[in-house]
């Protein structure tokens, strides 16, 4: 192969002067061009010769294998020279001595040509061989700083993670060497941004550019299309909602402001808020504090029936008991998968630790009234700290007298009357829907009607309520309540194990064994 001499137009090239061997060669050093293999092939295009990239164990790395002479090479990659020439009949060779990134300490660029190197030929391959050395170091540094970008993605998720399971203090440990004052808050808010899937890693870098190192900002490791951003300050929202604001198919979900022990519970509240933004103009929206059924209960009465439903787990380490919460307060949120990767352990695991609860509380979660009960239970444990104690310890009342309530009642009969203005009677089938365990089949027959009747009369019922309810969540459990508080549908079996426990503490009974449980 001969390469065109300088100033020469190819066949079909377009008139005019052409760039030199030198100017095509920092061509390659344009951020769209870097790469040794082509700088490699220009090589040997343009001197009219074969060429090798070799380490310094002789491994090819670019070009065309050739055999060389192992003393030279030894030479030159152990630094005593730093070229060589060597000619035989009918073949010129060339060997540089090049830098390679580790583990590898040197090659050598070969070239070989059939003619003699004359000066115009020399000086190529010099200069080649520092492009060569050049590119292959910028190659490095970029692969340690996507190194570097990758564990502190990593850190960012573990952080998460522990405040997912309320580990706050090992959390702003990890946080505190490499993010200073982070989470030296006692609250903070969650958004959730989404986009399409193809496009989170840009977000995710356009994100953490619009509010740097005031946030954390996290891949969700259960949904593709989602980051999480967990904002100890006000004015990283504002950042975040011009973010969504300049972007198409771009939506923000927030929580209400949460201790950081209730980060798995801003998090559901942010993802909740995302299903409004997707309706929005400005593609943005903040969870609604609305009426909600706790709030409307006794407190003191409601921390009792908490203290009392959860007490099985009182025994239990603090962090074993704090895991098997959180977990429960996440799994009855979201599916098993994406539980297990929001928390970065097996869906087994997630399954193991509630149904370990389960056993513990004797709760049936296949049950919806038991789902909702339970709910209701960790997540008001999980604002206990919050919650100011005066000091009294009623009796343990049973959920039905929480519900019982007026202002309850008052609530839920202003919510499902809702229903009533719609000819289908979606209230029936919604809570014979309930009362099925959520199971549209069995609903059926229970009802006399179609499979499909039942989830459309639901889905019907989704926006009447302002609530989503073919999902997990609290928009479904705050619903199941409502029809507890009306005895619309049974109570749950867990409403017989309290009734059964007080009469057996009155009676002086010992309580269960939790050890008796299923372990993890």
């Amino acid at each position: 192969m001969v390469g065109a001499e300088d100033g020469a137009v190819p066949d079909g090239a377009h008139p005019g002067p052409r760039p030199t061997w030198a100017e095509e060669l920092l061509d390659h050093l344009r951020p769209t061009s870097r790469d040794v293999h082509r700088v490699v092939t220009w090589l040997a295009h343009t001197a009219g010769a074969e060429v090798s990239l070799t380490d310094d164990t002789g491994t090819l790395i670019a070009g065309t294998a050739m055999p060389l002479d192992e003393d030279l090479v030894a030479d030159l990659t152990s630094g005593r020279i730093a070229a060589a020439a060597w000619a035989a009949e009918g073949c010129q060779l060339r060997l540089v001595r090049v830098e390679l990134p580790p583990p590898a300490a040197s090659g050598v660029l070969a070239v070989a040509r059939p003619g003699p190197f004359d000066r115009r030929t020399a000086e190529m391959v010099g200069h080649a061989a520092g492009v060569i050395d050049v590119l292959l170091r910028a190659h490095e540094t970029t692969a340690t700083g996507h190194r570097l970008e990758r564990a502190a993605a990593d850190l960012r998720l573990a952080i998460l993670q522990l405040l997912m399971v309320e580990d706050t203090v090992s959390a702003r440990r990890v946080a505190a060497g490499l993010w200073p004052g982070l989470l030296d808050t006692d609250t903070a808010s969650v958004h959730v941004v989404e986009s399409d899937p193809g496009d989170r890693d840009r977000l995710a870098a356009e994100c953490l550019d619009a509010i740097g190192e005031r946030a954390l900002v996290v891949r969700c490791p259960a949904m593709d299309q989602h980051v999480i951003i967990l904002t100890p300050g006000e004015t990283e929202t504002g950042a975040l909602r011009d973010l969504v604001r300049q972007r198409p198919h771009t939506f923000l979900g927030g929580s209400a402001r949460q201790r950081l022990a209730q980060t798995a519970t801003a998090y559901g509240q942010a993802v909740s808020a995302l299903a409004v933004a997707r309706f929005r103009p400005d593609k943005a929206a903040v969870y609604a504090e609305r009426s909600h059924p706790e709030r409307l209960m006794d407190p003191a009465a409601l921390r009792a029936w908490t203290a009392h439903v959860l007490r099985p787990l009182d025994s239990l380490p603090h962090h074993t008991r704090a895991e098997l919460l959180a977990t429960t307060r996440l799994g009855l949120e979201f599916t098993a998968v994406s539980t297990a990767k929001i928390l970065g352990v097996s869906r087994n695991t997630v399954r193991a630790r509630m149904e370990r609860v389960e056993a513990l509380i004797g709760a049936d979660f296949s049950d919806l009234t038991a789902r909702a009960a339970v709910h209701l239970a960790v997540n008001t444990e999980a604002g206990l700290d919050a919650v100011p104690d005066d000091g009294g310890a009623p009796a343990a009342p049973g959920l039905g007298e929480l519900l019982a309530g007026p202002a309850v009642r008052a609530w839920a009969a202003g919510l499902l009357g809702r229903l009533d203005h719609d000819g289908r009677d979606l209230r029936r089938t919604l809570s014979g829907w309930i009362a099925a365990g959520g199971n549209a089949e069995r609903a059926a027959q229970m009802l006399g009607v179609h499979a499909q009747t039942v989830r459309e009369h639901v889905r019907s019922a989704e926006p009447v309520l302002e609530r989503q309810l073919l999902t997990s969540g609290a928009d479904l459990y705050e619903t199941v309540l409502a029809h507890l508080a009306l005895g619309a549908v049974p109570g749950p079996g867990l409403c017989e194990r309290e009734a059964g426990r007080r009469s057996g503490h009155e009676a002086g009974a010992e309580p269960g064994n939790p050890d008796s449980a299923v372990h993890d």
